[in-house]
């Protein structure tokens, strides 16, 4: 069982808990191959999801946990809502939670929201990205496909490349390979790379060469094309010839190595089409599994409500 009525962060999480939820991933994702996506293991409960930021994959795969559980699912539109008109974070929490809410699935631009929320509401939060802080569930989802895939994750080495300092998913990632015993190595240009990141457990490597050297997977990170006027890199032909991961650098990682990228991709920037289509790429499959993790936490943090709350 988890330990708190949210899932705000892997920084929070136990080995055990992580591994909870990825054994449920197995049977969620065993369900969604058979045929009838319907179950009332969620009957009676109900889940908002409240997006501040765009989002198709995330957003689409809460909804439709919450719907193949049996839950009463609605999505609250911020742009026509009452933060328009002012309305704080955290009354639209209260007020959301004096609907008898069970679940806020939330993504934030801002870091520390989804904890700002959980504190003033009894419904449990799950963090679906705030700011540069962590993206948790698309984490998990990875660690499932990398599961499923190799069986382990203790012993892996995980190379990834891109936006690490703007990345939520690259930090989260990090803080739950680290703990199931997973070695990261990432890389990226100087003026996208944390200070420090070796404190968190992380191999720095100095080319894309050593970071996918003997890697068992390579993610690549989504280069934010909003961030192009701030001068972080010349242009997106120069990040792809010098940072983007192409056939030559991923003959460094082992045979067989798997081809992650939290979507959606700038084809030919941080991965060449050729890999993004190729037999070793899982980024299809890994939207699949976001939608089994989800499901999973959905149904553990409905436990934790009926015997704690």
């Amino acid at each position: 069982m988890l330990k708190s009525k949210d899932l705000l962060g892997l920084h929070d999480l136990s080995a055990e808990e992580i591994n909870e939820i990825l054994n449920g991933a197995f049977a969620a994702k065993k369900f969604l191959g058979s045929g009838y996506k319907k179950s009332d293991d969620l009957a009676g409960r109900s889940l908002i999801t409240l997006f501040y930021e765009n989002s198709t994959r995330t957003r689409t795969s809460f909804e439709l946990a919450g719907k193949y559980l049996g839950a009463s699912e609605v999505n609250v539109s911020v742009a026509t809502s009452s933060v328009q008109k002012g309305e704080t974070l955290a009354d639209t929490g209260e007020t959301l939670d004096a609907m008898k809410i069970d679940f806020i699935a939330i993504r934030h631009p801002m870091a520390g929201a989804p904890a700002l929320l959980a504190s003033k509401v009894k419904a449990s939060v799950i963090n679906g990205g705030d700011g540069m802080h962590e993206h948790p569930t698309q984490a998990l989802l990875d660690m499932f496909t990398l599961l499923e895939h190799y069986k382990k994750i203790k012993g892996l080495k995980v190379a990834i490349l891109g936006d690490i300092k703007h990345s939520r998913v690259a930090m989260s990632n990090l803080y739950g390979l680290k703990k199931l015993g997973a070695e990261v190595s990432v890389y990226a240009p100087k003026t996208m790379m944390p200070r420090e990141l070796e404190k968190l457990g992380a191999h720095v490597a100095r080319s894309r060469e050593e970071a996918v050297d003997g890697a068992d997977a390579v993610m690549g990170l989504r280069i934010q094309l909003e961030r192009m006027n701030g001068g972080l890199f010349p242009s997106l032909s120069e990040y792809a010839r010098f940072y983007g991961i192409n056939g030559e650098v991923i003959k460094y990682a082992k045979p067989g190595a798997v081809i992650l990228h939290p979507g959606p991709v700038n084809r030919g920037v941080e991965l060449t089409p050729a890999l993004i289509d190729g037999g070793s790429s899982l980024i299809l499959e890994q939207v699949t599994n976001g939608l089994a993790v989800r499901m999973s936490i959905l149904k553990l943090l409905a436990e934790y409500r009926e015997n704690n709350l």
